[in-house]
């Protein structure tokens, strides 16, 4: 399996300096947007995504949930395996597909390890993106999924703390916008002393392997 640079996805064609250390295809190892290095998935931790060396810790902020209540980051994200990938429900292409793989790789695990997931889909487009219409969107995939909206300036916090970037809006010609943003899915063991990234395009089988392996190690 090759290392895959963190891209932007979501049909925005945005520079590499966007994102620090874009390694797609250059043998680099690649960097999350705070210029973390991020471990290649050939080294000793049996996991086939990238583990972050120094965990990612979820911020201290709450956001709203597609029932339209407070949903704490912290005390709420105490799953076993807990799954997270930034999109948005207008997204064109990418997030569809992304969603569409952690759906199958979860739908292949074992119900006792499905069971232990924990999936957070959170918007970068919460002015259209309201509880309701998230609900609608995740229920295509998978109704245990849960979506997450709020102030954009919390979402971005989030996303920063994450390594993930939000690159913003581009208009389009036609009316309406785009939001480009990091497409990597970022999971957690139970403890918050594993991080593992894999970016758009990983392997359902590759992340499937991984959930599964965080979740012996919770």
């Amino acid at each position: 399996m090759t290392t895959r640079g963190i891209t932007l996805g979501c049909c925005a064609l945005v520079s590499a300096a966007v994102v620090s250390g874009c390694a797609a295809g250059t043998g680099e190892r690649p960097t999350n947007p705070a210029g973390v290095l991020i471990s290649t998935p050939t080294d000793s931790s049996g996991f086939d995504g990238s583990v972050v060396p120094r965990p990612y810790k979820m911020p201290a902020l709450a956001l709203t949930d597609t029932a339209g209540t407070r949903f704490d980051l912290r005390e709420a994200t105490s799953a076993p395996v807990t799954l997270v990938f930034f999109g948005y429900t207008n997204c064109p292409d990418i997030c569809s597909l992304v969603m569409a793989d952690i759906a199958t790789a979860v739908s292949r695990l074992d119900p006792s390890v499905a069971s232990d997931v924990r999936m957070l889909f959170i918007t970068t487009d919460p002015a259209r993106d309201t509880p309701e219409v998230l609900r609608s969107y995740l229920d295509r995939f998978n109704p245990d999924f849960e979506g997450l909206t709020g102030p954009i300036s919390s979402i971005r916090r989030v996303a920063t703390a994450l390594g993930v970037a939000i690159a913003g809006v581009k208009r389009l010609p036609g009316g309406g916008y785009d939001v480009a943003h990091g497409s990597q899915i970022i999971g957690f063991d139970q403890a918050g002393d594993i991080s593992v990234v894999w970016t758009e395009g990983t392997p359902v089988s590759d992340l499937a392997h991984d959930i599964v392996l965080l979740d012996q190690r919770s």
